[in-house]
């Protein structure tokens, strides 16, 4: 394993740099990729594949599944509230609104279009890393992102529509 480590942990580093938003979740996945690499290397089959392409087919995987899991948890953010007690600005009530709807166009989009979106609006990746980190065409990841931005921008419009008449 120590040669394995030595040998690939450059690849499987730079795999997981690329595909995660923080040096110490980088560190986490590697040390997770090493340690699902030690459980199924009685799979290695050098008849199918190299150990390169073995390691790195591993460590794709499993980051795609870090960042899978990592989207379905629900983004925990803290607000400073400096406006006086029972004070709320009208903009601010509009925004939350807004943000309310947007919301709920997106829970309504397929899978795929949310995790897309999710990666690309929340995580700020591009339209590359989204195709490297779930594995899929990048013609693909660009439809998706089109045709769930096109649909939560219709759902949105009667809202936009009424609240300014």
């Amino acid at each position: 394993m120590r040669e394995a480590i030595d040998r690939y942990s450059g690849l499987v580093w730079s795999l997981a740099r690329r595909m995660c938003a923080t040096r110490a979740d980088a560190e986490d996945a590697v040390q997770d990729i090493f340690i699902d690499l030690w459980r199924c290397a009685d799979r290695f089959d050098a008849s199918v594949a190299s150990e390169t392409t073995f390691i790195a087919m591993i460590a794709r995987r499993r980051l795609v599944d870090r960042l899978r899991a990592a989207s379905r948890r629900p983004a925990t953010t803290t607000m400073v509230d400096d406006t006086p007690t029972g004070e709320r600005p009208a903009p601010t009530l509009e925004i939350g609104e807004e943000a309310r709807a947007a919301r709920e166009a997106i829970a309504k989009l397929r899978p795929e279009e949310q995790q897309v979106l999710d990666l690309s609006v929340t995580r700020g990746y591009t339209h590359e890393q989204i195709a490297a980190a779930l594995g899929m065409p990048m013609g693909t990841v660009k439809s998706l992102a089109r045709r769930g931005l096109h649909k939560v921008r219709e759902a949105l419009m009667p809202a936009a529509e009424g609240g300014a008449a």
